[in-house]
């Protein structure tokens, strides 16, 4: 496999820096700026909820097409299918996959499918982005810049491997307002809300691994191990606990797990909706706070952690008993 221009960028300048004293400013300078590129995107969701917004109060629902999936609470799921991240500034432009489709209730005109998804979003100095998507209106294709999206908390959380953005609020640029009310007919106005979007990406690990074929083509099957061969030691299942066996409904309830990859995005679903997702550190565990609603039924209830692809995860019990 070759190896990573930044990776060689980074080794030539050390050596001519040993050769070249006078150019120690200049090498240093190239070296910063090489470890400032942005990586690419290796894998990732965002979640996006209209319950509160604007397409909500005028009885329109937020659908999906494959390979993105749709819960419960009007939250639909999208895959990151590429774009990259600074995993210095948590600046991230990450492509989804799929499609939303905004449907009325009444059925009066077909729906309004919005595909090539594109979410950008500044450093943590801006707390500032846009949506984008593709669509077609009377024949016509169309790019539009749907919506300003602004971070409602203290900005992204950067973390080894991955970068996690909480909170966005979407609102309709001018752009995105005439588009919704040239379609629906509905008096849709620059800055309507338009939800909450959440977005975690991976940044990938330091060195690609190189490629892992049990059986290329060709390649005579490798011989049976014998007891002295030595074995790959098997993979650890993950694991999830709670911090509280039992708590009042409304409180707040935190998850931990461990036995994950570094660097891989987990999926954190409570009762089985899928609310939030998380980046596993250095050492494979991750942590995520969460409420526990007032209106949370007594009794047992479970949190979820598991992969993107949903091969491996790991559950936990916790009991809610009513309020004080």
């Amino acid at each position: 496999m070759a190896k990573r221009p930044g990776a060689a960028a980074v080794t030539g300048g050390a050596l001519l820096a040993l050769l070249c004293p006078g150019a120690g400013s200049a090498v240093a300078q190239d070296i910063q700026d090489t470890q400032a590129l942005p990586r690419a995107v290796s894998g990732g969701y965002a979640s996006w909820t209209t319950a509160d917004a604007e397409p909500a109060d005028r009885a329109m629902s937020v659908d999906v097409s494959e390979p993105a999936v749709r819960g419960s609470t009007a939250r639909v799921w999208f895959p990151a299918t590429g774009g990259s991240t600074n995993p210095e500034t948590g600046a991230v432009e990450v492509e989804l996959g799929g499609a939303a489709r905004f449907v009325p209730s009444a059925g009066s005109v077909p729906p309004l499918t919005l595909g090539g998804l594109r979410l950008r979003l500044a450093d943590n100095s801006g707390n500032s982005g846009t949506l984008h998507a593709r669509t077609t209106i009377d024949g016509r294709a169309r790019e539009v810049t749907l919506a300003d999206v602004t971070a409602s908390g203290a900005g992204p959380a950067v973390r080894t491997g991955g970068v996690t953005w909480t909170g966005l609020r979407a609102s309709l640029t001018d752009e995105g307002a005439r588009l919704l009310a040239e379609w629906s007919g509905e008096p849709f106005t620059e800055g309507d809300g338009l939800g909450l979007l959440d977005v975690t990406v991976g940044t990938g690990t330091g060195t690609a691994p190189e490629p892992t074929d049990p059986k290329p083509p060709g390649r005579k099957p490798a011989a049976a191990p014998t007891a002295t061969t030595p074995q790959e030691p098997k993979r650890s299942a993950p694991t999830a606990a709670v911090g509280v066996e039992e708590l009042p409904a409304g409180g707040e309830q935190t998850v931990t797990g461990a036995g994950f990859d570094p660097g891989e995005v987990v999926l954190v679903a409570i009762d089985g909706d899928t609310r939030y997702q998380a980046v596993a550190d250095d050492a494979g565990r991750i942590y995520r706070t969460f409420p526990v609603y007032a209106t949370a039924t007594q009794g047992a209830h479970t949190v979820e952690l598991s992969t993107v692809t949903g091969e491996r995860g790991a559950v936990a019990e916790f009991g809610v008993r009513a309020p004080a």
